[in-house]
């Protein structure tokens, strides 16, 4: 059977291997018959609760069990999810709530108390499904509840039958969820995702990492940020493990190093900040982790000399840079060969994935085709998305007409990602295009300048932050981690820089802390640091 829908994947691999383990949380699991029958439970009962094809559902729920049922209950119902962070103040929960026009929300009792803190006066939402973390029993005690919402207990979800939907009326070009962008430059925006686009992506993922049954995969990321899409559709799509990673561990090294000893995890899929924080800090050389055949890192740079430390330690694994903004998936990947131990460049964001296509353009409106050559980064295929709900005029600045496509009106997604090309065809990410700053009238790309930080030896955290200035344009300001037990001075810092970088480049503010904040998907808290700079 073909699958064209992400929910199938999960019927077939439920058909060839029911008693097969899906999804592991701490000391519970579900295999995949129960996960299919009761994920169909849910289905029926959003449907009981006027859920149709199309309707925006919420996931309000922590990393559990329930939040894997929850994903696929709503998919089989023909809706799209709508994930909110746990963790994220209520302001920002309820717009994301009222601009996704969600009716209905699954959660559980505790969390569903929040909801007062969101919606002090008029709540839109008029049904809550408590989706309990002991998905065998019943809920606690019902929530106070708005007097038009109606709350429906995991129990009464249990007396549904574990038999699919008839009428399973879904396409492939319907959405399947909605992720709203991390906020950084200004109000949120919801990237709408089709099940095509989805498909795309875990079919070519599943592909490159050989995926098979006997893999036990990592989920480290959040329901709200992509790279979960990896994590739990292309598990499914070969029946393979999904292990969840609490997230009271997902920040604390010797932890996380110690569950991939104990699940076996054989694919650890996250940002490079974990990997960085394992391999600092998780004395990982009194583990075995020679279950660990794949570690693919996104969403941020990794730097090179934290990679090349990681690799001596883990020599085993192999080693993938994928590359991709939320609005198109992942669109390119790179395999790390090993590492000379004099190298500081960047490694390359590499080629692009089956059946996708990726081309730089330079500020003339042409091609780049050689090195030292850079430009924006396009994307073309079937993984883009369908654009940001509710906002035309934002999407039809990125979802583009293709220039060098005169016969028919195909769209490609502009990136706002500043590239080049290694000799061998690979592409170099340098930076964003608005992190193209000026500064005492120079043009400055921030990521050089931390490139150049982390080139020191005791600096095991880098970020630069660009602060308007009346005088310069913008101050340069920077924030250093050292490794423990590391020594150096601001003057020694800047002497070191000023050896990689011309003097305009060198940072005006430096500050040594114990910790550099991190938005709840593990990236570096940019707008947080920008704030505290500013404010000085």
């Amino acid at each position: 059977m073909t699958s064209y829908l992400l929910h199938q994947y999960l019927t077939a691999s439920a058909r060839r291997s029911p008693s097969q383990t899906a999804v592991v949380f701490r000391d519970q699991s579900l295999g995949y018959r129960t996960l299919d029958g009761m994920t169909n439970q849910l289905a029926r009962m959003l449907r009981a609760r006027g859920v149709s094809r199309g309707d925006r559902v919420g996931i309000y729920l922590s990393k559990s069990l329930a939040s894997v049922v929850s994903v696929f209950g709503v998919l089989k119902s023909g809706a799209c999810y709508v994930p909110l962070d746990a963790w994220a103040p209520a302001q920002r929960l309820a717009y994301i709530v009222q601009d996704s026009g969600m009716k209905v929300l699954l959660t559980t009792s505790p969390k569903a108390t929040a909801l007062q803190a969101m919606f002090p006066r008029e709540c839109p939402l008029t049904s809550l499904v408590l989706v309990d973390c002991d998905l065998t029993q019943a809920n606690s005690p019902q929530p106070t509840a708005p007097p038009q919402v109606t709350v429906t207990p995991w129990d009464a979800v249990l007396g549904q039958p574990t038999t699919p939907l008839e009428d399973d009326l879904s396409v492939e070009s319907d959405l399947a969820y909605i992720l709203y962008t991390s906020g950084s430059t200004g109000t949120p925006k919801g990237v709408m995702i089709s099940h095509r686009n989805s498909l795309t992506f875990v079919n070519w993922a599943a592909e490159c990492t050989n995926l098979s049954a006997t893999d036990r995969v990592s989920n480290h990321a959040p329901l709200h940020f992509d790279l979960s899409t990896f994590d739990i559709y292309s598990s499914c799509s070969v029946g393979a493990t999904i292990v969840l990673i609490p997230e009271d561990a997902s920040t604390f090294p010797g932890q996380l190093v110690k569950l991939i000893e104990r699940e076996r995890i054989s694919v650890w899929y996250s940002v490079p900040t974990a990997l960085t924080m394992m391999m600092l800090y998780g004395n990982l050389k009194s583990h075995d982790l020679s279950c660990l055949r794949t570690i693919i890192f996104a969403g941020e740079v990794f730097p090179t000399k934290h990679l090349r430390m990681l690799m001596a330690a883990l020599p085993s694994a192999r080693y993938l840079n994928w590359y991709g903004p939320t609005e198109t998936n992942v669109c390119t990947f790179y395999e790390v060969p090993q590492l000379a131990p004099q190298r500081m460049s960047p490694i390359p964001i590499g080629k692009a994935c089956a059946n996708s296509d990726v081309f730089a353009v330079d500020n003339t409106g042409k091609k780049i085709a050689k090195p030292n050559e850079t430009g924006e980064l396009y994307v073309r295929g079937p993984s883009l998305m369908q654009g940001y709900l509710g906002q035309p005029e934002k999407t039809s600045q990125v979802l583009v007409r293709n220039p060098f496509n005169p016969l028919f009106n195909e769209l490609v997604y502009k990136t706002g990602d500043i590239v080049t090309l290694d000799s061998d065809g690979n592409y170099i990410y340098l930076g964003r295009e608005d992190g193209m700053i000026k500064t005492r009238g120079y043009r400055v790309e921030l990521g050089e300048v931390e490139s150049a930080l982390y080139a020191h030896p005791a600096i095991s955290e880098a970020a630069v932050i660009a602060v308007p200035d009346e005088l310069l344009g913008n101050r340069l300001c920077a924030a250093i981690k050292l490794h423990q037990d590391a020594t150096v001075t601001r003057e020694d810092l800047l002497a070191f820089c000023a050896q990689r970088l011309p003097r305009y480049m060198l940072p005006d503010t430096v500050e040594f802390r114990d910790s550099i904040p991190k938005t709840s998907t593990g990236k570096t808290d940019r707008l947080s640091l920008k704030r505290t700079f500013s404010s000085q």
